[in-house]
């Protein structure tokens, strides 16, 4: 996997967080075909956010998939590959929060997928890259929208 990522994270723009950052490490992957990072530390202002600990997590897994699908034989009369199967790339990201004053904490979990038809690595990395680039770019075009969401239930 080339996803490496390195410390300190700099935190995309939240209402109410001045110059987030998150110091990770490298941490035990959830299997063998994923990367794991654990939040230890916080920079700029965050009022109220908590490191990772085993009660409440802060963590950043990378997944790939256990074993890569192959493109399947074109119907020798169409000349149409009927079943494509893909292969899924997760990004899943898991933060303790209490659900309310005086309760245990929860996990939330942000999980993005990726379902990668088999053979477009070949065929159209271009394309595949340009999915990869959107997907990022419009979240990270608008995180506070997506926070001010989470809080207000506004869309």
């Amino acid at each position: 996997m080339t996803v490496a990522l390195t410390t300190p994270i700099t935190g995309a723009a939240q209402t109410g967080f001045t110059s987030p950052t998150y110091t990770i490490v490298a941490d035990n992957a959830p299997s063998v075909n994923s990367k794991q990072w654990a939040v230890t530390a916080l920079g700029g202002t965050q009022a109220g956010v908590t490191v990772h600990s085993m009660a409440a997590p802060f963590t950043v897994s990378v997944f790939r998939p256990a074993a890569f699908k192959q493109l399947g034989k074109a119907n020798p009369v169409t000349g149409v590959i009927s079943n494509v199967p893909t292969n899924q790339f997760k990004v899943i990201g898991r933060k303790g929060v209490l659900p309310l004053a005086g309760q245990p904490y929860r996990t939330a979990q942000c999980t993005i997928i990726f379902e990668v038809p088999a053979g477009s690595d070949l065929a159209d990395s271009a394309n595949l890259r340009a999915l990869a680039s959107a997907t990022f770019g419009a979240l990270i075009q608008q995180p506070a929208g997506f926070g001010d969401t989470f809080v207000s239930g506004l869309l």
